[in-house]
């Protein structure tokens, strides 16, 4: 269960410092920051592979860099439907 809650607060944080890179908010606030980090996270292991640091079991740097492809598309999707 504590896995669990470190793997939680990781996949937000790593969602929160890609809307700080992008500087774009993500829908949804904290839920959608820890969304962006464990779909970020799963995108870049499968794209970069799992290589770097790694913390909850997530490999920091291909996580960041795959959570920070997801805000850039998800934004670029909702400013497609909003017009």
């Amino acid at each position: 269960m504590l896995s669990f809650i470190w793997s939680l607060i990781v996949g937000g944080i790593i969602g929160w410092i890609a809307g700080l890179i992008t500087s774009k908010d993500l829908p949804g606030g904290i839920i959608g920051n820890i969304l962006a980090g464990f779909i970020g996270a799963w995108l870049g292991s499968s794209i970069f592979g799992q290589w770097g640091p790694e913390i909850g079991g997530f490999f920091i740097i291909p996580a960041l860099i795959g959570a920070i492809i997801l805000i850039v598309i998800v934004s670029f999707i909702i400013r497609l439907f909003r017009r």
